[in-house]
């Protein structure tokens, strides 16, 4: 079954940043499970992806407007660090989630003062060429339900 719209995918990957380091890899936890031509993944991932079948692996590079786009050098702000979550104690270079009105998002930590901290709101793989190493494991057509919610349910999906 070639991947098409309202689908859902399951799939392994690694991604390597533009000096061939792994930054984030999937192998060792659950699959990612995502609903094709819904946009839950990056765009050019989900391109690459359209018409494969289950049991392919293959690698796709990644520009920076199809990934997590270009960084912005306006994206520095100030923040209080108790708002500020996932460590005790920031340095710069940590990655930290903060609550926004869109919900959660992580930000890198900039800069730490005493009560404030400045940072990037960029996505920390914004402005990135990326290489994707894809394995997918299984392709199904979606169940009504999770079309009517845009994601894939159950597991390596979202969980009412």
């Amino acid at each position: 079954m070639p991947i098409e719209k309202n689908q859902v995918v399951l799939f392994h990957y690694s991604v390597r940043d533009e000096q061939g380091n792994v930054v984030e890899n999937s192998h060792g936890g659950e699959p990612n499970a995502y609903l094709h031509g819904h946009g839950g993944i990056i765009r050019g991932l989900e391109e690459a992806l359209e018409g494969r079948e289950a049991g392919e692996s293959f690698s796709v590079t990644v520009a920076p407007e199809k990934a997590y786009g270009p960084r912005k050098a306006d994206a520095i702000q100030r923040v209080p660090i108790k708002h500020l979550m996932g460590a005790k104690r920031w340095k710069p270079g940590m990655i930290a989630q903060v609550q926004t009105e869109h919900g959660p998002r992580h930000v890198v930590v900039a800069k730490v003062g005493h009560k404030f901290a400045d940072v990037d709101t960029n996505h920390p793989m914004a402005g990135r060429t990326l290489t994707f190493d894809i394995e997918i494991l299984e392709v199904r057509a979606a169940d009504p339900e999770e079309i009517a919610h845009g994601h894939v349910h159950g597991p390596g999906g979202h969980h009412h």
